[in-house]
């Protein structure tokens, strides 16, 4: 019997002006203190960091539209976390040999195979999961403002069985095993944290908070010091 993970980025709801403004790399420094120091880099050459990204209305209606294809019961698991790499173990956990995916990127492993010799992280959670055998097929649902191509991962898709789909192409009634909310904090802002939590709070249903501190933005009460050491990052 199919187990499935759905696992679904915030960052797909985002839209980015900049494809560099993120990190691999997950930690306080990428998630909080980089993103007082692109605010300050950006105020210093007379530009606002507001204006690099846009947070798209869909995600306001999108419980409405995945409950008319996907099937949560009681049984289901349901996890929230900043970093995307938890879905690696909870697919390992869980069994679920099939993931639907909705994000900006694919999280295949970046580069090459040797990408994947990395221990587990944001950037590579799925493709380890296709190299360990834990999945047998995922589905990937891009965001409409990702900036890769299905082609960038040639070197996945020709050896393991990766499905890239519109949320349209979907079939229904889909039995989902677990959920997966990730905020991706070293890819999306700060200042959007308050609609992320009107977001998970909106699904309607009790899930289990995994190492998702809380992020405060305030750039009104800066010190200098605080700018110094932001600046330091």
């Amino acid at each position: 019997m199919t187990r499935s993970l759905l696992s679904i980025d915030w960052d797909y709801f985002i839209c980015p002006k900049n494809r560099y403004l993120g990190s691999y790399v997950e930690n306080k420094k990428t998630t909080v203190d980089l993103w007082y120091k692109r605010y300050l880099q950006l105020r210093t050459c007379g530009k606002s960091i507001y204006n690099y990204f846009q947070l798209s209305k869909d995600y306001k209606k999108f419980w409405n539209d995945i409950r008319k294809i996907f099937i949560f019961d009681n049984r289901m698991k349901t996890y929230v976390s900043d970093s995307h790499a938890l879905s690696y173990s909870i697919a390992k956990d869980l069994n679920c040999d099939t993931v639907y995916l909705f994000d900006a990127h694919a999280d295949l492993g970046y580069g090459s195979l040797s990408f994947l010799d990395f221990e587990v992280n944001c950037a590579n959670w799925l493709g380890k999961l296709f190299i360990d055998n834990m999945v047998i097929k995922a589905y990937i649902i891009y965001s409409p403002y990702t900036f890769e191509k299905p082609d960038d991962f040639k070197y996945m898709n020709d050896k393991y069985n990766i499905i890239y789909l519109k949320p349209n192409d979907l079939s229904t009634k889909i039995n989902i095993s677990a959920l997966h909310i990730c905020r991706s904090g070293a890819w999306t802002p700060p200042w959007y944290d308050d609609n992320f939590n009107a977001f998970i709070n909106n699904l309607g249903i009790s899930y289990e908070i995994v190492d998702c501190p809380r992020r405060k933005w305030n750039t009104n009460n800066m010190t200098f010091s605080d700018e110094l050491y932001y600046m330091m990052v």
